[in-house]
């Protein structure tokens, strides 16, 4: 439980998006403290995305309020580590790892070339997610759990006080996806971390809070819900009736007598590893 003076890292109040005429979000409150990490997951199309492109300051409410780090989002964006699903790139491009690093840090050399404490900070980032040896390699050489993290170092060399990633183990096989969540793990001893995902059993472990996103949407405390299916003698991780993936067909929900990745029939519930 947060004591009451300390101010949530993000602050969304009542907001609501549309795209033309179709609303996506409605009437989303949510609020994230230093130190959580926390997943939005729900089905596609049911805003988890949005949602993210509205905290980064990329898109604009509707209706409702976002502060990001007391301030607009647009104005904490110097704050900001993002990390996409993926970099769009022409591999014929002669770019080093060094060089994508160094593109985190282009909002403090605008008005000139990187300095020298530019390129200490990339290779510092470089060292964080254990690639510092590959600074000289060209970019398109990697493999695709080497780029995610690459990306990840880019977002840090920005000296970011929050973390935001969209789906970073997307295009990742089982290992590089341990790989990049046992990272975003040490991070979190120093950053808050907000991630969007498809799937809670991978992350699960890691998270301190789930955001279940289905236009409207409603967080979790996984300890307090890890807690609960203890004591039920449950291998899983229920959410209330108001949860809005309750609603949601394509469920994120399995318990111990199912079939792995098989909806549960009993219950919408997550599985508890």
């Amino acid at each position: 439980m947060k004591a009451q003076s300390e101010k949530p890292v993000i602050d969304v109040q009542n907001v609501c998006f549309r795209y033309g005429e179709q609303e996506v979000l409605h009437s989303i409150n949510l609020q994230v403290y230093q130190g959580d990490f926390v997943v939005l997951v729900g089905p596609n199309g049911g805003g988890k995305t949005t949602l993210l492109r509205l905290i980064l300051g990329l898109l604009k409410p509707g209706f409702g309020k976002i502060r990001v780090l007391g301030r607009s989002p647009r104005r904490a964006s110097p704050q900001l580590g993002y990390v996409p699903q993926s970099l769009q790139f022409d591999p014929e491009f002669p770019a080093n790892v060094l060089d994508i690093v160094l593109m985190g840090r282009v909002e403090r050399s605008l008005f000139g070339p990187y300095k020298k404490t530019d390129r200490q900070v990339a290779l510092e980032c470089l060292q964080q997610v254990g690639l510092q040896d590959l600074a000289k390699r060209p970019f398109a050489a990697l493999s695709g759990g080497q780029r995610q993290r690459i990306l990840i170092a880019q977002a840090l060399a920005c000296e970011p006080e929050l973390l935001l990633l969209d789906e970073p183990n997307a295009n990742l096989d089982a290992v590089g996806t341990q790989t990049v969540y046992e990272l975003l793990r040490q991070l979190n001893q120093k950053l808050t971390i907000v991630l969007v995902s498809h799937n809670l059993n991978t992350v699960e472990s890691y998270a301190s809070h789930v955001v279940c996103v289905n236009h409207t949407a409603e967080m979790h405390c996984l300890d307090d819900m890890r807690q609960d299916a203890k004591e039920e003698d449950w291998t899983r991780l229920r959410h209330g009736a108001s949860c809005p993936l309750n609603s949601v067909s394509e469920t994120l929900a399995y318990c111990s007598n199912c079939v792995r990745n098989n909806p549960c029939p009993a219950s919408r519930a997550f599985l508890y590893k």
